[in-house]
């Protein structure tokens, strides 16, 4: 797709903000018990309905640790990304596993799939923890999914959607700007990744099943982060054990009910080619 000046420069200094983050981003990562919670809950809500042994086309790959999981399942993942700090990392994390013959690399932005060169067709393209929110022009990047997924294949997003209940409860704690922010970001909320600035933009499940197409079919819809508090609330499962287990047992009951699909801090939705 072509992108106005305005989007590919809200892509550079994306890129620039998350390769400065591929340095300190497994550390964060892996000391964070919600972190963990929500890969657990996206794994398990691709697994669904993914058939063992396929290709996966993975979008903001980051680091690889999802790309790696996947490959440990027995999966072989094209992981790409538009940041070159976060490939080197990959690359890195693949050689150290041994897994350079389930995943590959491609720098490239989501924003520029028809020159992807690795074209599949794929079994499934996946997107964890909102990296398509760092676009105004996720209708198009959705567009461009089809030539690159097979017949029957799976598109499985995690996205962050224009309400979360926890952010608006920061209003009670005077944190205004965070409690609106997503109420009030049709031209995109500013957002800062080590000291680089960009926009994030917030989107519904029903603006993804439209731009996807009458081709596509919902799998299923869960909220994630919708009574387990978001991860930058650091340490809450350490300071509160028993708050934070019976609010996991709660959500995990409750992700698929309405409001509560609708209301967390991420939605994670797949949907299935037709053909």
């Amino acid at each position: 797709m072509s992108l106005p000046s305005s989007s590919i420069q809200n892509e550079q200094q994306a890129a620039r903000a998350f390769s400065q983050q591929s340095l300190v981003f497994d550390g964060y990562d892996a000391g964070n018990t919600i972190i963990a919670y929500k890969r657990q809950r996206v794994h398990a809500h691709v697994l669904q309905w993914l058939a063992p042994g396929g290709r996966i086309l993975e979008l903001n790959a980051g680091t690889g640790t999802d790309a790696t999981w996947f490959a440990r399942q027995g999966y072989r993942v094209h992981a790409t990304d538009i940041a070159e700090g976060m490939q080197q990392k990959l690359a890195e994390k693949v050689e150290a596993l041994g897994l350079a013959d389930k995943v590959s690399r491609e720098l490239c932005s989501f924003n520029d799939l028809e020159h992807l060169q690795q074209r599949g067709p794929y079994d499934c393209i996946f997107s964890n923890f909102a990296g398509l929110n760092c676009t105004d022009k996720l209708d198009e990047v959705l567009r461009s999914f089809d030539p690159l997924l097979k017949p029957g294949g799976q598109v499985s997003l995690a996205i962050l959607p224009g309400f979360c209940l926890w952010e608006f409860l920061l209003l009670f704690k005077g944190k205004f700007r965070t409690a609106f922010r997503r109420l009030f970001s049709s031209k995109g909320a500013r957002s800062r990744v080590e000291g680089h600035y960009f926009r994030c933009w917030y989107y519904s499940p029903a603006y993804v099943k439209r731009h996807l197409g009458d081709q596509y079919e919902l799998l299923g819809l869960e909220g994630l982060c919708t009574l387990v508090p978001p991860s930058y609330i650091e340490g809450f499962a350490e300071k509160h054990p028993r708050a934070y287990a019976l609010l996991r047992k709660m959500e995990d009951r409750w992700k698929g009910r309405w409001p509560w699909k609708y209301i967390g801090d991420y939605y994670i939705i797949s949907f299935r080619k037709k053909g």
